[in-house]
């Protein structure tokens, strides 16, 4: 009689059924079975918060076919993901097959590879009920903010609004971004910068001024810049010092969820969505030719910097091979997570770190490929010895005024000859300098005075969103994905290229809660709460009394909004726009549907005139010579397709450039991304060239 393993997902099934073979049979409970009803709150909040779960809709099948399986099994593992979410899965499960809630038959598995899972089996344990409760605790705030929140948007602003606890911070964040930026006033200064060539080279190098008689530099205005190149006319540049030492650069640690989803949005261009997805293939288990199915990763949702010393020393192998034995460091490298890191799981990494991204590359999708190479190289990364920099600073004296020169040189390069954190590659953009000496008089090549604005704060980006909402200690690793997806779809944020920008609807709605339910979009308070979660999580707090110091006052709160907001009703403002409606003369407003933005004529229900949203490209069709229009395909993937459509019917994936075609004169367009080439899509030309560097 086979013992019976419970996991989540398929894949998953299929890589830890290879590696238990006969004697275990591995099935998938398809995610959750068990949750609180859509139709209602399903919480009793007059009763200590007592949930009423119910079997999901949809799952009757297979939660027939486990009970079914378990009868005939000798013993039934749970085997779901090792977080909240999933023990409380098992815990669900265990109860549907009346399982008992003191066998040790919960297990593990950090990595889903052969050593892993022998491991997991070997130290089966009982359900983790703190775990449980905190994720039952998480559930119930969710469900309570959400369903008793949402009625008062609907009836105060209007109906489809949602509202939660993470979300809302997170579109207040956006928002006072916003405002922060209205609000900003542009300051006005000015720099001084000279190039210098050095006696004997013709290398010609920049140099700032950074104190004038001593003092240091503030120029406010052109009139102040001009009276310091007043002075500097014809004046002697001197070197005053030269300071060399060599400097220490250390890598990055291994990734934990956010700066994974940081970093993959940076690097790769990936939504925090997209990577957790690639990224939980990765973790499942993969057909990789040769092996199988294995799991390339560690568990992808973590907050711990957490290295095994296997891991460490798989790394330090691969590295003295591959490298060579100076590229180690003199000890292997450990990382201290922060204070409120849980440790359950490592840090992202490799599971087989003697798996090059190359070697699997051919068995990958594109984005499970860029996804595996970002957290393989990373991780060797951070094992492999500090880049070691020459850089020396130079001071420049003339009229009582210093100028500064700096630069730097690689001494050894360590762990950047594989892998640069993308933060720190504006570093590369120093200068090398020529040799200098105390007391070298320098050429003067050139001087002047350059004006610039102070700039506003910049919009918060994805990447820069999680970093805020970890910052502050709001969501957990699970969370910041869904959580920028559902302000997304709910059009409370849009992207604006990369950048996020709150919508008219996301500003009303959260000045509409900063005012009535402060503590719901702050920052501090909502931190507090996931503090005591992870306090119900280690079995210091009741997960009820949590509750109660959220609900009672939360409930309170609302019905004063409710008295103050009687009869009143908030409206959101129309976006206008600059198109004029062709049937009665305004000017079109933005719309949003469940497909997007469209416009309207603001002069409904008597003008009913609405457009598609077009946005115009450089280049011309090369087949009749109308604008290019960027479209969206059903599934949101940006293509080129001509103004002229259904008459003219030409389409391309590829990004048109105002450049021109020496053979034809059609539009070129852009191929491969940065690293392609240029094209000409002309019939029967066949023109391209590769892209500048």
């Amino acid at each position: 009689m086979s013992d019976l393993v419970i996991v989540e997902s398929p894949a998953k099934a299929k890589t830890i059924q290879k590696y238990l073979g006969t004697g275990y049979e591995v099935i998938a409970s398809m995610g959750h079975i068990r949750d609180l009803p859509k139709s209602k709150l399903g919480v009793d909040t007059d009763n200590n918060f007592q949930p009423q779960y119910i079997d999901m809709k949809g799952k009757e099948d297979v939660i027939k076919d486990l009970k079914k399986r378990a009868k005939k099994c000798g013993k039934v593992y749970l085997a779901t993901d090792p977080d909240r979410e999933g023990e409380a899965i098992s815990w669900h499960i265990a109860q549907m097959l009346n399982l008992d809630m003191n066998a040790n038959n919960r297990v593990a598995f950090n990595e889903i590879t052969k050593s892993g899972v022998q491991s997991g089996m070997s130290n089966p344990h009982k359900i983790d009920v703190d775990l449980v409760n905190a994720q039952q605790a998480r559930r119930i705030l969710d469900r309570l903010v959400g369903y008793k929140l949402s009625p008062f948007l609907w009836k105060k602003v209007k109906r489809g609004l949602s509202a939660g606890r993470v979300q809302s911070v997170a579109v207040r964040l956006v928002v006072d971004r916003e405002n922060e930026i209205r609000k900003f006033v542009p300051k006005e200064y000015w720099s001084i910068d000279a190039k210098f060539t050095a006696p004997g080279s013709r290398k010609v190098f920049e140099a700032a001024l950074v104190t004038v008689d001593g003092k240091k530099l503030e120029i406010p205005n052109q009139a102040e810049a001009d009276n310091l190149l007043a002075r500097l006319e014809g004046a002697e540049y001197t070197v005053k010092s030269v300071r060399k030492r060599v400097t220490k650069k250390q890598p990055a640690p291994p990734f934990i969820t956010s700066t994974l989803q940081q970093e993959a949005s940076r690097k790769l261009g990936f939504s925090a969505k997209r990577t957790m997805k690639a990224a939980q293939e990765l973790y499942e288990g993969v057909d990789i030719e040769g092996i199988g199915a294995v799991g390339l990763i560690t568990y992808m949702r973590t907050d711990s910097l957490r290295i095994s010393d296997e891991a460490k020393a798989a790394a330090a192998k691969y590295i003295e091979t591959v490298y060579g034995k100076e590229y180690l460091p003199p000890e292997p490298r450990s990382f201290k997570s922060k204070s409120n890191a849980q440790d359950a799981h490592e840090a992202i990494r490799p599971s087989m770190p003697d798996y090059s991204p190359e070697r699997v590359k051919s068995s990958l999708t594109s984005d499970q490929f860029k996804l595996y190479k970002l957290i393989w190289e990373r991780f060797i990364a951070s094992q492999m010895a500090n880049a070691l920099l020459d850089t020396v600073s130079v001071d420049i004296e003339a009229s009582g005024c210093i100028f500064r020169a700096s630069g730097y040189s690689v001494k050894f390069d360590g762990f950047t000859v594989l892998y640069v954190e993308s933060a720190d590659s504006a570093e590369e953009n120093k200068k090398m300098l020529p040799p200098l000496a105390e007391k070298d008089k320098l050429k003067l090549k050139s001087i002047g005075g350059n004006q610039h604005f102070t700039q506003p704060p910049a919009r918060y980006t994805e990447a820069s969103l999680i970093k805020a909402l970890e910052e502050n200690g709001i969501g957990r690793p699970s969370t910041y994905a869904p959580t920028i997806t559902t302000i997304t779809a709910r059009q409370y944020v849009e992207h604006e290229g990369k950048q996020l920008k709150p919508t008219n609807l996301g500003e009303v709605i959260t000045e509409l809660m900063k005012e009535h339910f402060k503590n719901i979009v702050d920052a501090r308070f909502t931190a507090k709460m996931e503090s005591d979660l992870d306090e119900v999580e280690q079995g210091e707090k009741d997960w009820v009394a949590a509750l109660h110091e959220f609900y009672d006052d939360f409930s309170k709160t609302l019905e004063k909004a409710e008295t103050a907001m009687e009869g009143k009703r908030v409206k959101v403002p129309d976006e206008e726009t600059d198109v004029v409606c062709e049937l009665c003369g305004r000017k079109m407003v933005i719309k949003y549907s469940r497909y997007g933005k469209f416009l309207a004529c603001p002069g409904f229900p008597e003008c009913k005139n609405t457009k598609k949203i077009v946005t115009e490209t450089e280049g011309s069709c090369p087949l009749c010579g109308k604008k290019m229009l960027l479209k969206k395909s059903k599934k949101g993937r940006s293509f080129y397709g001509c103004e002229g459509y259904p008459d003219c019917n030409f389409m391309t994936w590829n990004v048109p450039s105002n450049e021109k075609c020496p053979q034809c004169g059609s539009s070129l367009f852009v191929k491969g991304g940065k690293s392609g080439k240029l094209v000409c899509e002309k019939p029967d030309c066949g023109y391209e060239r590769e892209l500048k560097k």
